[in-house]
């Protein structure tokens, strides 16, 4: 019974939002409480959504300030000589570009955390994108990839350590064997943008730039960035940079909580950008603008995970797709663990899925004599999907920055994204990072 109130609220909430018939935060709050009401929890259901909003909070926090930030880095024109350098590159020619958001993105997606990443790309790349007139949800979704191939797998992400914790796993034991899948993925990814490309540049074709190598100040169309109204004070652009530099370097480190890096930040770069009390109250109006419905998109999703995990809808979920796996497939349990990862890290968050269904996965694997270890590379192959479901809070700035709603997105994304995961676990099984148990 609780399988199918969760089924349901996610069936629901998929066919809201991608059917345009609720915006993605009504939905995540509507649909867990309607399914929650009918199971009997109305009772329970204030102390739920409040335990959901806890876990959240932090990372509400931290994107609210994140996107702030960025805000000014963007007006300020941090980016735009990175972007004046690949569209110098590329000549306008949109197989290059795609190419180009697909090697940054896997580079900038080594850094595990997923708000910053989708805010450099975006940042670098998406005024090149409006110029060329090419799609940005490809840059979505070349983005999602590469967030949940590269710092999904890797051990300092936060999917992986939550596997390798939960298990109690060594690090470089679980993440040695897995490096040339990602290679192999990352290579899918590359291949995957290229294709895109194509597709775009059919499309548009290959727009010839003037004077392309000419500074972007001179050029207000080419110049264009996420914070398109805001002034740009480009003499302060060393300092910027540096200051990016040192929070990003704070933030591999751990020097602080991210949310407190990010607050420090933003007072920082905001008393320096602008030290003039009009002009704060002007930036910070400004940029709020794009902050808050983040934060909304996080507090909703909080609310839904804490109804689907406190009503035990998540785990019911997870046992009854374990149940339907005949006996005689044991051997290939970790293949399978792989496959049901895709669906359970789409739908669920990486605290609910590593925390609560992994342990029953890797305790079942256990009866046909696979090694835990195995069972934590095999999980970790959905995150490509989960970065792309309704739980991962960073896809809310993603969806921010390019201007496209969820359900835009998942219809554009979906199919690409699931070929990536079915390639990843077959790439992990033929590099050996996973493997079938002899009988």
């Amino acid at each position: 019974m609780l399988s199918i109130l969760g089924f349901s609220t996610i069936i629901l909430f998929m066919f809201l939002v991608m059917t345009n018939r609720m915006s993605a935060f009504v939905a995540i709050i509507i649909s867990p409480i309607i399914f929650a009401t009918i199971g009997g929890f109305g009772e329970n259901l204030g102390s739920m959504m409040l335990e959901g909003i806890q876990i959240v909070a932090p990372t509400a926090i931290l994107l609210l300030f994140a996107v702030l930030y960025f805000g000014i880095m963007m007006s300020a024109g941090l980016f735009d000589p990175i972007s004046r350098k690949i569209l110098q590159l590329a000549k306008g020619d949109p197989v290059k570009i795609v190419i180009g958001t697909a090697i940054l993105a896997l580079l900038v997606a080594l850094d595990g955390d997923g708000t910053t990443s989708y805010m450099i790309i975006c940042s670098a790349l998406l005024p090149i994108y409006k110029k060329i007139g090419i799609n940005p949800l490809v840059l979505a979704t070349i983005s999602v990839m590469a967030l949940g191939t590269v710092s999904g797998m890797t051990p300092w992400g936060g999917a992986a350590t939550r596997a390798i914790s939960v298990l109690g796993l060594d690090s470089t034991e679980y993440f040695t064997p897995l490096i040339p899948a990602i290679v192999c993925g990352s290579a899918w990814i590359i291949l995957t943008a290229y294709v895109m490309g194509r597709m775009e540049r059919k499309r548009i074709g290959i727009i010839h730039l003037e004077r392309i190598n000419k500074s972007m100040e001179s050029n207000n169309e080419m110049a264009a960035t996420v914070a398109d109204n805001l002034p740009k004070n480009f003499k302060l652009i060393w300092f910027n940079f540096l200051l990016t530099l040192a929070l990003m370097i704070a933030l591999i480190l751990g020097l602080a909580p991210l949310p407190i890096l990010f607050i420090i930040g933003f007072v920082i770069a905001l008393s320096v950008n602008h030290p003039n009390l009009k002009e704060q109250k002007s930036v910070i109006k400004e940029n709020a603008s794009h902050a808050v419905p983040v934060v909304m998109l996080v507090l909703g999703a909080g609310i839904f995970t804490g109804i689907l995990s406190e009503t035990k809808m998540v785990d019911s979920m997870a046992s009854d797709l374990l149940r339907i796996v005949p006996e005689s497939l044991g051997s290939f349990f970790t293949i399978i663990v792989g496959l049901i990862s895709l669906p359970l890290s789409f739908l669920m968050s990486n605290d609910a899925f590593f925390f609560g269904a992994l342990p029953v996965l890797a305790q079942s694997a256990s009866e046909y004599g696979i090694n835990p270890m195995e069972i934590a590379r095999a999980g970790v192959i959905g995150q490509p999907l989960h970065s792309m479901g309704p739980t991962s809070a960073p896809l809310w700035v993603l969806l921010e920055l390019v201007r496209r709603d969820l359900g835009a997105f998942q219809r554009y994304a979906l199919i690409p994204v699931i070929i990536l995961s079915l390639m990843l676990i077959v790439f992990a099984l033929i590099t050996g990072a996973i493997s079938i148990a002899p009988r």
